[in-house]
């Protein structure tokens, strides 16, 4: 009996078996090319099944599978046919949900496993053990460009940052109107007509504090810096990180000074570390230390199944990826509570939303 998933739940298992069956992975190029001088073989991968920690050995043309309750030899080859089953199903569905491929039931039940995505409290879905079985494992999070991709940075209402509606004073009935706009573009529009009626949205605060500390271990001043690339993402619709600090560069909304700028690349160098601190762990509503969380690295599904590996031990390779591949995504404004005018403590504020995730291609 066929069973459904989503492509996010298939590419994870696809990446899973494509390791298995090739034995090696190879590293990713900020450009997400693969980087034929950098092949890592894969000697060992862990991960959290229905009955535990399983560990999956890669012996020559064999799968050793080792756990609680399991000690199965498979053949290599067969996970490679199955990686391939799946590969061909997504490909050949223009629906996110995607009914199992012939034969890949079966094979779930031999080798018993019934989560297609590993069940973990650390972030990571498997971690790979390169060159030898006793190598240090690595913990990787599997993101794949066939499929809804999860953002890097999706806090909700917690990643709100605060402007504060200055210029005129907004009576009541003005704030009404202004929130009882809705377009396709309703977040920008509702901005653009408050400007049109003499107000200035002026960044104020982060609005969540817990967040508002996370973003200031990046630099002091790095919440401004997120503000005007908000503000510019909405009104005028550039979405791509890059293409926004090269716009923030110009707008200088630190006024650092121009040496600092063009030669040591301050506000990109500050938006790499923010990315990666937020690739390796940090979260909206959790204090961050700086400290790295259990993921070392991504997984990237390509769009024609190639899978690249992205690790932090490759430090320039991992902080361009992040930077060339990241943009900011609009969430819901109903939801995330954003995109309206709203009075607190006497002023009136004005919420923007902060979303990061990796570009489809």
């Amino acid at each position: 009996m066929s069973f459904e998933a989503t492509k996010r739940e298939w590419s994870e298992l696809y990446t899973f078996f494509r390791l298995l069956s090739d034995g090696q992975v190879f590293a990713g190029s900020p450009q997400v090319k693969k980087r034929e001088d950098a092949c890592l073989p894969i000697a060992l991968i862990q991960r959290e099944e229905h009955d535990g920690t399983r560990k999956y050995f890669i012996e020559n043309g064999e799968i050793h599978i080792v756990g609680e309750k399991i000690d199965k030899v498979i053949p290599r080859e067969t996970f490679g046919d199955v990686a391939n089953a799946i590969l061909a199903g997504m490909k050949a569905s223009s629906e996110d949900l995607v009914t199992s491929p012939d034969g890949v039931e079966k094979f779930l039940d031999e080798v018993s496993i019934f989560d297609l995505e590993a069940r973990t409290d650390d972030r990571t879905d498997f971690y790979l053990a390169f060159y030898h079985v006793d190598s240090p494992l690595v913990g990787f999070n599997v993101r794949s460009r066939m499929s809804v991709m999860n953002p890097i940075l999706d806090g909700g209402r917690t990643a709100n940052l605060k402007f504060e509606q200055t210029g005129i004073k907004f009576a009541n009935p003005m704030i009404n109107n202004v929130n009882a706009l809705e377009t396709p573009n309703v977040v920008a529009d509702r901005m653009l007509l408050i400007e049109r009626l003499g107000g200035v949205l002026k960044y104020a605060d982060v609005a969540d504090k817990v967040f508002r500390c996370n973003l200031l271990m990046i630099d002091l001043h790095f919440p401004r810096m997120i503000a005007e690339m908000l503000r510019i993402m909405q009104i005028e619709g550039i979405t791509k990180v890059s293409e926004l600090v090269d716009c923030i560069k110009e707008i200088n909304p630190l006024k650092i000074k121009e040496e600092l700028i063009v030669k040591n690349g301050f506000y990109e160098y500050k938006m790499k570390q923010f990315l990666v601190a937020l690739a390796l762990g940090m979260r909206p509503a959790k204090i961050y230390t700086g400290e790295d969380s259990a993921v070392s690295g991504i997984l990237l599904v390509t769009g024609s199944g190639e899978v690249l590996c992205y690790q932090k031990s490759d430090k320039k390779v991992f902080e361009d990826f992040l930077y060339l591949n990241s943009r900011l995504e609009k969430g819901s404004t109903e939801k995330d509570k954003y995109g309206f005018m709203e009075k607190e403590n006497g002023l009136v504020y004005f919420k923007l939303n902060l979303k990061i995730g990796l570009t489809k291609r």
